[in-house]
């Protein structure tokens, strides 16, 4: 189970050094290898492949001329790649990922329970303040005992 956020860096390769927070219990869980993409090009979502093949199942149920399926096929394509962790726990982010994201510099890796999700520090924060969690959303989220 991934939690929190950990404050991280991109080099100038376009590496990501997972924070050791992370990085300990993926590696005794899940090994080195990922799938790195996104749903939407500003936020990369980062999955244990063992995860990320859990939903491919799923999605091999759905028709593939279903056009909800097309789209989001077509993004997780686009965006996405299988990565190797090296020795030193870092991974490669998509370049078109990188670039359209903004994941050049200071990042924040959060975890969401079984994949962590890498986001533009700025871009990140500007857009909870911008989106506030709202009376709406805390009584949705009651109705799922929360």
């Amino acid at each position: 189970m991934f939690r929190g956020n950990h404050p991280a860096r991109v080099d100038e390769k376009g590496r990501l050094k997972l924070p050791a927070e992370f990085k300990r219990p993926l590696t005794e869980n899940y090994g080195s290898l990922f799938y790195i993409t996104s749903k939407d090009g500003k936020v990369a979502e980062i999955y244990p492949l063992k995860e990320w093949e859990k939903i491919e199942e799923k999605l091999k149920e759905i028709p593939s001329f279903h056009p909800a399926k097309k789209k989001l096929m077509d993004r997780i394509n686009y965006y996405g790649q299988t990565a190797e962790m090296d020795a030193q726990g870092r991974l490669l982010l998509p370049q078109i990922l990188r670039e359209t994201a903004n994941l050049m510099t200071d990042v924040v890796v959060f975890g969401m329970q079984n994949y962590l999700t890498v986001a533009n520090h700025e871009d990140f924060k500007r857009n909870m303040d911008e989106n506030p969690l709202t009376p709406e959303d805390e009584q949705a989220l009651a109705g799922f005992g929360l």
